[in-house]
């Protein structure tokens, strides 16, 4: 049985900055991905592009997720998501930094002694691999390593334990874009009055679409899916069917309603349903929307943002935003990266110990990133000094995510 100084499992932004941190500061690392790239939901849901997290200063723009993160932009065309590229250089960063890789490596077991995780069972091609090492990160996203593990969590909203809803992402190709321009205004007009007449099984109150970097293409983020719980096997495959079904009809509704789509392809959908909200861990502390709303600055701060509190009603129709005045931005404390009762174990991504209204806003790929370049920071300073994650000394971390480039507030 291989073991390691650290082992992530989840290869998504927050994954990959955790690897990458831990592996620079001298760690022996791996990181573990159950698909076959690194990207998370950049590359497994298509979910694009990035949302901002960024504030204007003294009348320029400052931007809240910088290291690790801003590394990653600076290598990508016009600092701008594009999958395939992202891709390639994930790899070439991870292993730039020293980690290893292995892609397919679904963890299926984790062996737990007290407050601490020895090892991961893998499952891969019809075998088991087991894997030890001294800490571990649960970059999941679905904090699947922490449940795993038997450390507490919670799913979904206080009152009723519902996520917000998933979708599946799918992108069309051959529109003219000189007559969408013209169309769009009506397509959304007709779209409003289908879903008001009840001709659309898709509950979104509006079509949400980007531009990609191919001309003639167009990303949209519109299907919903509703009252699933993403952490049940069934759920999430009635999620997947569901979804499908919503595509298959926006695109009729889009192909066959207007000019600009008529000579359209259906190019490509997600692979995975994209998943906002699922467990979140019970840690240390618990940031709540509150915190987020009063812009709180915590002493261990570790990350920053001020992306919007964005919540998709997990019920249906509707989508709340609360946006963050001009200057404003909170604070993440490390405190809410520790599972309670965890002396070897991280989380970094949206499965940290926040609630649902904070999960809304930071959850998005800029800070997850941040928040998985702490947790790798975190963990070579807890393994240089021989400490459990929650004694980790917080001025110090913060002095190398400082050196490093963070932005702490």
């Amino acid at each position: 049985m291989k073991t390691y100084d650290l082992i992530v499992v989840g290869g998504g932004f927050a994954g990959c900055a955790a690897a990458i941190s831990a592996a620079r500061a001298g760690a022996s690392v791996l990181l573990l991905e159950k698909s076959n790239a690194l990207g998370g939901a950049a590359v497994n849901s298509l979910v694009h592009p990035f949302m901002p997290n960024a504030t204007r200063v003294n009348g320029q723009m400052l931007a809240l997720s910088q290291g690790i993160f801003q590394e990653i932009c600076a290598q990508l065309p016009g600092g701008k998501l594009h999958d395939e590229t992202l891709k390639l250089l994930l790899n070439r960063m991870v292993l730039g930094a020293g980690a290893e890789i292995l892609f397919h490596a679904a963890v299926i077991d984790a062996a737990r002694r007290e407050n601490r995780l020895e090892r991961v069972t893998v499952f891969a091609q019809g075998r088991r691999y087991a894997f030890a090492a001294r800490l571990f990160i649960d970059a999941t996203g679905d904090a699947n390593l922490t449940a795993m593990a038997g450390f507490p969590f919670r799913v979904g909203r206080a009152q009723d334990g519902l996520c917000q809803p998933m979708t599946l992402c799918f992108r069309v190709a051959n529109i003219d874009m000189a007559q969408f321009e013209q169309d769009r205004a009506a397509m959304q007009t007709a779209y409003a009055k289908g879903l008001s007449e009840g001709r659309f099984r898709n509950p979104r109150e509006d079509i949400l679409y980007f531009e990609t970097c191919a001309d003639g293409v167009l990303h949209f983020n519109t299907t919903r899916v509703v009252r699933c719980d993403p952490t049940d096997l069934f759920d999430l495959t009635r999620a997947e069917i569901e979804a499908r079904e919503q595509v298959a009809e926006l695109f009729d509704f889009l192909k066959n309603g207007f000019a600009a789509f008529r000579h359209s392809v259906l190019l490509a959908t997600a692979a995975e349903i994209g998943i906002r909200e699922s467990r979140m861990i019970d840690g240390a502390y618990l940031l709540t929307g509150a915190d987020l709303v009063a812009c709180t600055r915590f002493p261990d701060a570790i990350a920053a943002g001020n992306y919007d509190i964005d919540i998709h009603n997990p019920e249906g129709s509707g989508t709340s935003h609360y946006y963050f005045p001009a200057g404003q931005f909170y604070t993440i404390p490390y405190r809410c990266l520790i599972p309670d009762g965890s002396e070897n174990l991280l989380a970094a991504g949206r499965c940290i110990s926040v609630d649902h209204e904070a999960q809304a806003s930071i959850r998005i790929m800029p800070i997850v990133c941040c928040l998985g370049e702490a947790t790798g920071t975190a963990s070579a300073l807890a393994l240089r000094e021989n400490v459990p994650v929650y004694a980790v000394d917080i001025p110090a971390l913060q002095k190398v995510l400082l050196e490093n480039g963070a932005f702490l507030g």
